[in-house]
């Protein structure tokens, strides 16, 4: 008789003849002994698109953590080592998902080595451990490692356990600080308790944590850098839940880590390795102290025991060098220990241990001790901040994603003044080598493409990137364009500076502050960082006057006009602000040309009960006090239905005047932002809200901040002309 062991949505991934990879979501089914996938959910005899019979010679292979066309996923391959050609690679968005699949899939691996020994076949349950073959350490991204253990298991100890496969082991450089070497490795939970009463004394309580320091002696490290310090908490979460969060990199790390300011990832070694670069957000006299950053390799492992450990420490890489106005510091040891605990009260409880040794580098900073160690707390204070997350968060039900950081490779600006000034974190196009390189660990997905997918339907392939479709339908990491549209024809009132401290300005907001429905939205309500604009924002304009200013695109030399002229299609946002005295603010978003059919195009050419349906405003306040961010909020918006919203088609533009004062509540909150404009930044992100499985995923439009802003450097606009 049939028995579905487990089944669900997954991630698949393959590559195209074409030699371009590609991600789906495929219905995975483990019935019987019997893996297979189906491009939806299976109906009565329906054929699957690929199947595999699951033995006793089977394995199920960890290859860690992804970055694959814009999300992080972690990735599963199951193979037959007695036919190494035939496999199956499937991921997921969370951790929970992959391993109950790893689990499903090795219980009946089991199961049918247990029948065959009862029959007198002899199988031994045997998954290759990092480090058994005579020293070498096993890997879970080089494709050949799960080959290179003995093909014939028959003399192999009847007592290995299948062991979860953890990368090539921490990097040389990096100190295990979880482990006691002086124990068993089987012991591992004990020994992480040991070590603590062995090496460490108690420092202080703060904040509901356990700061302790390190016992030894530092002698051989710089004055500058301290002894060991670390936070130990208890955390009402699930191990992954805080796993999840503690790699993250984007904006969802400002709601936890107080030291945190910025996060890129540098180069993906592997699925348990990286090396990324990191800002700091350290309040110790900001006036007289330079900022510090960070470039160090992170890799990460789970253990049998369920638990997790990151760890950190410094290192160069061409790739990411000093930086102006930044001091470089120097990660000697540090990371993450996340330890599973017996629930309490029916909700799981998780200790976190969070470890630095840091020096901060910078004149003075071995003289002045208390410098040093307030740094430190503020940085292991963030176990805290994950501790409050948690208690204060109703997103408890909903499934936990690792989201993806911006990988430093990705992005260009045509600007060689800021190029220079911000190379790290928008550097130029990836050499070759880079692309030669992410081409590997692309081809580490799934070395065997599936036959179906090499052939798909058209309709099937309209859903995924193609080389002439990649302006309709991108995810959040897309390519550049290859063509860029001339920036320095277009100029507004309010200057565009990209310095961080500057004030009066504005600049693009990077897109992956943001959160937007993902390619799977409708299945499992997720969401992604949004990547690159649609529209390249090119001036904005501060107005005032004494009465409403509508239409503001019909002015003489404004850039819509001005990118007419051109020949480009302009978007113009305009935020009106009601009061004795009227503001707008002015956005101007330009494009080549409108991609037929796609979303924008039906935002544009629509009616305005379609416009106001589907308009949305992200928002978001970075810097400011907590009233007004609390007040603000990140919540997306639907302008039309918030606000009244007027719309102005013009031959090649469509203007949107969003009357602010229209709405008794958003007249309220912009009350009380107004007073304190010159105090705030603030990111704002527009985008046309998907509502369909074919208009998946979002996109924005384009997305700006614009930074303490005086009223007095607003201007009175000539609208009187209408060009001709």
């Amino acid at each position: 008789m049939s028995k579905v062991v487990y089944e669900g949505w997954m991630v698949r991934y393959g590559r195209r003849k074409i030699g371009r990879s590609f991600i789906h979501m495929r219905y995975f089914v483990l019935e019987n002994r019997l893996l297979a996938y189906y491009k939806r959910k299976p109906q009565d005899n329906q054929v699957p698109i690929k199947t595999m019979l699951i033995d006793g010679n089977c394995r199920v292979e960890d290859r860690g953590l992804k970055t694959h066309h814009g999300h992080m996923v972690y990735v599963l391959s199951v193979y037959n080592k007695k036919e190494k050609y035939h496999r199956i690679t499937m991921a997921a968005f969370n951790i929970q998902e992959a391993l109950m699949w790893k689990e499903k899939i090795e219980s009946v691996i089991d199961k049918h080595q247990e029948s065959q020994v009862a029959n007198g076949n002899k199988y031994v349950s045997f998954e290759y451990k990092s480090g058994m073959d005579n020293g070498r350490t096993a890997s879970s991204s080089d494709h050949e490692s799960q080959f290179s253990a003995q093909e014939d298991e028959d003399d192999a100890p009847p007592d290995l356990l299948r062991r979860t496969t953890i990368g090539n082991g921490p990097p040389d450089s990096i100190f295990d600080w979880t482990q006691d070497f002086d124990s068993e490795l089987s012991n591992q939970n004990a020994n992480n308790q040991a070590f603590s009463r062995k090496h460490w004394r108690l420092l202080q309580c703060q904040n509901g944590l356990r700061i302790f320091e390190e016992l030894l002696e530092v002698d051989y490290l710089p004055r500058s850098c301290s002894r060991a310090m670390k936070a130990v908490g208890v955390v009402e979460a699930t191990c992954e839940e805080i796993f999840g969060l503690v790699m993250s990199m984007d904006g969802t790390r400002f709601e936890w880590d107080c030291s945190f300011q910025y996060g890129s990832l540098v180069e993906e070694v592997d699925g348990h390795t990286a090396i990324l670069y990191h800002r700091l957000q350290l309040d110790w006299f900001p006036v007289f102290v330079w900022p510090r950053d960070l470039c160090y390799v992170r890799y990460w492992r789970r253990n049998d025991d369920g638990s997790y450990v990151v760890l950190f420490r410094s290192r160069e890489h061409e790739n990411c060098g000093p930086q102006p106005g930044y001091v470089r510091a120097h990660v000697e040891s540090g990371g993450f220990n996340i330890s599973p605990m017996k629930s309490q009260n029916g909700k799981p409880r998780t200790q976190v241990q969070h470890l630095m040794q840091i020096d901060l580098k910078g004149w003075g900073v071995g003289y002045i001790s208390s410098f040093q160690q307030h740094c430190l707390l503020q940085m292991l204070n963030s176990v805290a901040g994950l501790r409050e997350w948690f208690a204060q968060t109703d997103e408890r039900g909903a499934t936990p994603r690792i989201p993806v950081m911006v990988n430093m490779a990705s992005s260009s600006v045509s600007s060689k003044k800021t190029q220079r000034m911000f190379e790290l974190s928008v550097p130029s196009a990836p050499s070759l080598d880079q692309t030669n390189a992410a081409n590997r660990n692309s081809v580490l997905m799934d070395e065997y493409s599936d036959e179906d997918e090499e052939q798909m339907p058209e309709a099937e392939q309209e859903a995924y990137p193609t080389k002439s479709d990649n302006d309709f339908k991108r995810t959040a990491l897309e390519e550049e364009p290859i063509e860029k549209i001339d920036l320095s024809c277009f100029s507004g009132n309010l200057r565009r500076d990209d310095r961080d401290n500057s004030r009066n300005c504005w600049t693009i907001s990077d897109g992956n502050n943001f959160r937007v429905r993902s390619q799977h939205f409708c299945y499992n309500k997720t969401k992604i960082p949004a990547g690159k604009h649609l529209m390249d924002l090119v001036a904005v304009d501060w107005f005032k006057d004494t009465k409403r200013m509508d239409h503001v695109a019909r002015r003489q030399g404004c850039a819509a006009q001005i990118a007419s002229q051109m020949g480009l299609f302009s978007l113009v946002f305009n935020v009106q602000v009601p009061g004795s005295t009227h503001y707008s603010m002015v956005f101007y978003f330009v494009t080549k040309e409108l991609v037929p059919g796609s979303l924008l195009h039906r935002f544009v050419d629509g009616d305005d009960e379609f416009r106001n349906s589907r308009l949305k405003l992200i928002p978001s306040v970075p810097k400011g006090s907590w009233i007004v961010r609390q007040s603000v909020g990140s919540t997306p918006c639907l302008l039309g239905k918030a606000v009244d919203c007027n719309y102005i088609r013009g031959p090649k533009y469509l203007e949107v005047d969003v009357d602010i004062g229209s709405s008794t509540v958003a007249n309220g909150v912009l009350g009380l932002v107004i007073g304190v404009i010159t105090t705030l930044v603030v990111d704002m992100a527009f985008l046309v809200q998907a509502n369909m499985t074919d208009e998946l995923p979002e996109r924005l439009i384009g997305a700006v901040r614009v930074s303490h802003i005086e009223l007095s450097s607003a201007i009175v606009p000539k609208l009187d002309t209408d060009p001709s």
